[in-house]
């Protein structure tokens, strides 16, 4: 019986604010490249994808400050690809500083099915609580947006000492909920991360997959809105 549901933070419960794809656009358009932002969409998905993939392999903020730039103007690369558009590396270079500085001011905004799926998840009585890589306290974030008062609970990679899809992570998510393994389910849009992650643990996943990245997922349920999510517990 599932008494537990956990969820991820970035284009799960929320996306940023105004969206990265606009963001992108403008600072593209700054250094001549003309790509609109619906066209850069796909190729921000893939480069998360790509990037959440090669620090689950190795943490990104550990490695040398070189490798770093270098993993940085491939996110820009592939982003680019996915819009049939190329740019030389000393543009990409320029680019990333642009858009360091750009990011600061940037913040989050819900998706329109969070508060609603959240509502009738804390009137079933579930227990619900965030599970995010982000490596600060959020808190402050959730009071803003008005998820707060339906989370049980909060864990960060901060907080727990390590990043999905590692287990120490969905262990504490566990301890903080008190339910067994096999009466919790986490929600979350990396397949790797999230689903891969969880199933490590003996935790059920479901892919939320808002923008149809993974296809080829069939070995959990793969849902396009999270009010999908009471069908499955």
């Amino acid at each position: 019986m599932i008494k537990a549901v956990f969820f991820d933070w970035f284009n799960t419960l929320a996306r940023f604010d105004p969206p990265r794809e606009e963001l992108h656009s403008q600072v593209f358009h700054e250094f001549g490249i003309e790509v609109s932002p619906k066209e850069l969409l796909p190729g921000l998905l893939v480069a998360d994808k790509n990037w959440f993939e090669e620090n689950a392999r190795a943490k990104v903020e550990k490695r040398s400050p070189e490798e770093q730039a270098e993993l940085g103007i491939r996110y820009e690369k592939d982003v680019l690809t996915e819009a049939g558009v190329s740019a030389p590396k000393e543009t990409l270079i320029k680019v990333l500083k642009r858009l360091n500085q750009a990011y600061k001011g940037i913040t989050f905004v819900l998706f329109d099915d969070v508060l609603s799926t959240l509502k009738t998840l804390k009137e079933q009585r579930f227990i619900l609580g965030l599970l995010t890589n982000l490596n600060k306290d959020i808190t402050s974030i959730c009071h803003h947006l008005g998820v707060e008062p339906y989370l049980d609970f909060v864990v960060t990679s901060q907080e727990a000492g390590a990043d999905k899809p590692e287990p120490a992570i969905f262990l504490a998510a566990l301890d903080r909920a008190k339910v067994d393994a096999s009466e919790a389910v986490h929600v979350g849009d990396q397949y790797k991360l999230d689903a891969v992650g969880a199933r490590r643990v003996g935790i059920t996943p479901i892919l939320i997959d808002r923008y149809d990245l993974y296809p080829e997922v069939i070995d959990c349920p793969r849902i396009h809105s999270l009010s999908e999510v009471t069908e499955y517990l």
